[in-house]
């Protein structure tokens, strides 16, 4: 144990926090503490563990908790969302640092522990989530998604998109769709193309303070911005997007059923690559496909199953981006109460029916 250290809470500035996830390999924007403030406007609370060797962060974990039942501060379940932030090959320090996260979570009345670490999938990194007592599990974060590379010139990312999707941004812009960065004030008019998305799609969405509250906390420092594409003055689409470190993120993006012939999307995707690219970002993750796709992406390479719904609308649009098919080891759960996780399991089984 010699050289390594366990801070937690407030013996961690956020200061401290946000540049040890920023700065280490295994970090994640939803291990950020500006997530972590925004978790817990909605229901969650946040607590950190930072583990030091010889006085400089090595590995660490937000842990988010929630009530299991509404009304009742405990029995509660525990999230390590993108994370624990932790090298797969550091033995020592992953034992030092799950120890203390299930002390937190015991301390906290935790029914189970979920975690979802930022490591590629591989019979390597599923073996050792094994080997430390988790069980796989529901995901809640996409598993597979499409990252780009935009360390290129934007005439080399043009260059790998499909031949549709450059057209489709030339058209935009030729067409007269123009894309302008998005104040506070126009986050109700996001919202409302978000209800819009929601029911032509049939997917969930946050409330509108949700997404004013992560414009709130993410813009300020330029970790975040509101995209919208407008035609003669028409909101036509409109996206958010995130950085942390060198790493972008589009996680949020809505348009309207007029004009879609325009192609405003595609305009506005294509903004906020350059977006990213302005603040010194290497890669954009486009945040979410099938994971059928992550598991076989040589099969859906060039030929796409005429299948609808769930991902695979999105999927048709996000792989004409380019980018690289990237899977993740996925979520893995700790289970402290087998008879509450039973129940909790059980719950979702009808929920979903």
């Amino acid at each position: 144990m010699s050289g390594l250290r366990i801070l937690k809470d407030s013996e961690i500035s956020l200061e401290e926090w946000d540049d040890f996830t920023r700065r280490s390999r295994y970090g994640h924007i939803l291990q950020s503490s500006l997530w972590g403030r925004l978790k817990e406007g909605f229901g969650w609370r946040a607590r950190r563990i930072l583990l030091l060797k010889d006085g400089l962060p090595l590995a660490g974990a937000q842990i988010l908790f929630r009530p299991l039942l509404p009304g009742l501060p405990k029995p509660v379940v525990a999230y390590i969302p993108k994370g624990p932030i932790l090298p797969p090959d550091e033995s020592e320090a992953a034992r030092l640092l799950l120890d203390a996260i299930h002390a937190c979570a015991k301390e906290e009345g935790a029914v189970f522990l979920k975690v979802e670490p930022d490591w590629l999938d591989s019979p390597q990194a599923e073996a050792i989530l094994k080997s430390w007592g988790f069980i796989p599990a529901r995901t809640i974060q996409p598993r597979s998604t499409i990252v780009l590379d935009i360390t290129l010139s934007e005439e080399e990312i043009l260059a790998r998109m499909k031949h549709k999707t450059r057209y489709n941004i030339k058209l935009a812009s030729k067409k007269g769709v123009r894309v302008r960065p998005g104040s506070l004030d126009d986050v109700p008019t996001f919202y409302q193309l978000m209800v819009i998305t929601s029911k032509r799609d049939r997917f969930g969405i946050h409330t509108l303070g949700y997404y004013r509250r992560a414009l709130e906390l993410f813009a300020p420092s330029g970790d975040g911005i509101l995209l919208l594409a407008e035609y003669e003055g028409e909101p036509l689409a409109g996206l958010m997007a995130f950085k942390w470190g060198d790493r972008a993120f589009y996680m949020y993006g809505a348009s309207s059923d007029r004009h879609r012939n325009l192609m405003p999307n595609h305009l506005l995707q294509w903004e906020a690559i350059l977006w990213a690219r302005r603040e010194g970002c290497v890669t954009y993750d486009l945040w979410g496909i099938p994971d059928e796709v992550g598991r076989e992406p040589e099969r859906y390479q060039d030929e796409l199953p005429e299948r609808t719904g769930g991902l695979w609308g999105v999927y048709r649009f996000k792989r004409g981006f380019g980018g690289k098919v990237i899977r993740y080891v996925g979520a893995w759960d700790w289970v402290y109460s087998p008879l509450w996780y039973s129940l909790y399991k059980l719950a979702l089984r009808f929920l979903r029916l």
